[in-house]
Parts: structure tokens; sequence; C-alpha cells
């Protein structure tokens, strides 16, 4: 039973967004700059955004050479065109409100290892870099071949190295503490530990139910219009979309005296990906070694994957230098049949933006500022 004072005061907003990740506060930020008097509400039902948000590994990418060529095979050029120039959009977005030093942003270099099965797409450059150059204003990729003995990664695996023009390097962290800060300084208010149950669209009003452990039932909150911002796990909300879960596992070593490269770096379609911070190096990726048991929500990490993480370190990143692992986690991405995100109205009240594709740091501001101007009081 509420009392008379919650009732009055922390039950009812213009707007509720649900999940507290970049898009959710994004598109939180976004309703309260188009609506400056109207109460905005973000619930997160982690003591910490939930999804791949704090977990991912800090890259400000646009995509690989070699993940656009693969791309290619389900998407037209427009489409491909169109994807690019969103996440550019929406790393300008992120950079411009927050500024560079708040989100650790830098431009250390960005870099894809080519080995024998990718040396094919070597041949693609300047068809990729003519089709971007409406978007990019110069050439997005170059080969730098003269680079692999500098950064000292193997020779047996890395056959050449095309770099990146357009892509940068943040710090998670600092984003997102600086991305909730931002929406705090609006005026926004975030609720943590705020497990949404279901919703219930009604004439006037969407009634959220959301988990309240401590009094052992459900508290409804209510309010005009609802923004479905939980990526992966949308599906728990409206099963019916085109959504699928993607685990991906990340390792971290302990510092490496006399570590010879700077930067992040993408290799085998984006299927992994490496940087280093703080001296160290940080790789993530393994999904396509099973993509059947990387389908899921689970947090945790397996052998199989942890295993080939490791070796890559040994014999393409890191031959001939020990190392040791420092830190192990997951993050959960969201992936569908196209790698274009899913901004849309299911109704004059209810909303979603998700299926991020693993880009989310780059889509996350746009597609938040995208949906917001779909609403309309």
């Amino acid at each position: 039973m509420l009392s008379y004072w919650e009732q009055q005061s922390f039950v009812r907003y213009n707007h509720i967004v649900i999940g507290a990740g970049i898009v959710g506060l994004s598109t939180a930020i976004e309703l309260k700059d188009k609506y400056p008097a109207h109460s905005v509400l973000v619930l997160e039902r982690g003591l910490l955004p939930t999804g791949a948000s704090s977990r991912n590994a800090g890259f400000a990418c646009m995509g690989s050479l070699t993940e656009i060529l693969d791309d290619s095979q389900y998407s037209d050029e427009a489409e491909i065109v169109k994807l690019y120039d969103w996440r550019k959009r929406g790393l300008e977005l992120l950079r411009s409100r927050l500024g560079d030093a708040a989100i650790g942003y830098k431009s250390n270099g960005s870099y894809e290892l080519i080995g024998d099965n990718e040396l094919p797409a070597l041949d693609k450059i300047d068809y990729i870099n003519n089709l971007l150059l409406p978007v990019t204003k110069q050439p997005a990729f170059k080969l730098v071949i003269d680079k692999i003995d500098a950064f000292g990664f193997g020779k047996q695996a890395v056959k050449a190295l095309v770099e990146n023009t357009c892509e940068g390097e943040l710090h998670t962290g600092k984003m997102l503490r600086a991305l909730t800060d931002c929406a705090l300084a609006k005026g926004i208010e975030i609720k943590t530990g705020a497990e949404v149950c279901r919703f219930d669209e009604e004439e006037k009003q969407v009634v959220v139910q959301v988990a309240d452990p401590v009094r052992d039932n459900m508290l409804m909150l209510h309010c005009d219009t609802l923004s479905i911002c939980t990526n992966a796990f949308t599906k728990q909300l409206l099963p019916d979309v085109d959504v699928v879960p993607g685990r991906g596992q990340v390792v971290i070593t302990e510092p490496i005296e006399g570590l010879k490269f700077k930067g992040v770096y993408h290799f085998d379609k984006g299927y992994y990906y490496f940087r280093e911070i703080d001296g160290r190096v940080l790789l993530g990726g393994g999904r396509n070694l099973d993509f059947e048991g990387e389908t899921t929500t689970d947090f945790s990490f397996t052998e199989l994957i942890q295993k080939d993480l490791e070796e890559k370190l040994r014999t393409v990143i890191l031959p001939d230098t020990d190392f040791t692992i420092a830190q192990r986690w997951a993050g959960i991405m969201a992936f569908g049949k196209t790698k274009q995100p899913i901004v849309q109205a299911f109704s004059n009240r209810v909303y979603g933006a998700f299926r991020m594709g693993g880009m989310g740091v780059a889509l996350g501001s746009d597609v938040g500022r995208s949906l917001v101007q779909l609403i309309n009081l």
C-alpha cells in the first residue's frame, strides 16, 4: 500500500524510458530538451546498466573493411551508406553533447588486421572508399602494411594492416558516467534496481508495472508516453520484435611493459576486437565460434571462447610476450535480420529504439534523437 505522499509525487510522469544505457539516457535527454516542462523518468532493472553500454570495449567504431564487405552480402549499397552515416552522426552527437575530455575520447588510430582469408578484401578498398566518400569526405580505409612490425603482431597470422581513418576510442565508464550526469543535471529522474515486468496501454495513459521487492508486490507507474530502450532484452516486453541477443566475451590483461601499440583494432569481419587501455590489452569477440551458444542473455563465459581469446593473444597480438589475464566479463548485444536499428512507434503512446548490432556507442545518441522525433504530445 502506497502512502498519500508517494501517490502524490512518485507514480505519475509525462514520459517513462525503460533502460539506462546509451540509448535510454540519450532518449531521456532528447525528451527533456524537447519538452522542458515535462517530467521524465528512466527505469533500469540493474544497479548498473544491464546490457552492453557499460561492458563494451570502448570502440568509437564505424565498421571495418571486411565487416562492411560482409554486410554487402545481405544489404544493398544505399543501406550500407545509410548505416555508416547514422553511426557517424551518432558519434558526433555523443562527442558534442559530452565533450571529448569527459568521455576519454582519443584518436590513437584504428586498424584492421588482415589474415590469409581476408586478403581478397584489399582489392575492394577503392570500391568501399568511393561508396562511403559522400559521408566520410576522405578515404575511410588505407593500406599500412609497414606498421605490422612496429606493432609487434604475429607475422604468420597478420599479412596486411588496414587503417580505419574515421574511428577512435573512448573510456566506456567515463562516457556512461558523463551521460548519466548530463541527464541528472537536466532534471531527469533515474531509478535503478527497477525491473519492469509489463506495461498496459490505456486510452489516456500507459501503466508500467515495476517489481517492488520491499513491499512484495507491483508498483504501478503512469505516463503519457513509454519508450522501450532495452536492446537485447526487448523481447521480454515486446515478444514479437526481431531482436536476437548476442553475448560478447571480453578479457583484459595486467599492464604489459613495453607494449608496442596504442589505438583500437579489428579482425575477422569485426568478430574480434582489441585495444590498448592503461598499458593493458583488452580483447573481445569469438561469437562466431558458437553462434547458437552465444545467442543468450546469460552473462557467464565459456571455456571454448575464453581459450580462443587467450590463444589469439599469444599468436596474433602478443607473440613472444608474457601476459596475465586480469579480468573477464561479458556484455549482451542485440542483432536481427539486418544491422539497421529498430526505431519505431508501436502506438500513439508506446515507442521503442533497440537492436544496435554491437554499435551502440556510435549509434545510440542519434538513435535516441530519432526516436524522440516520433513522439508528439
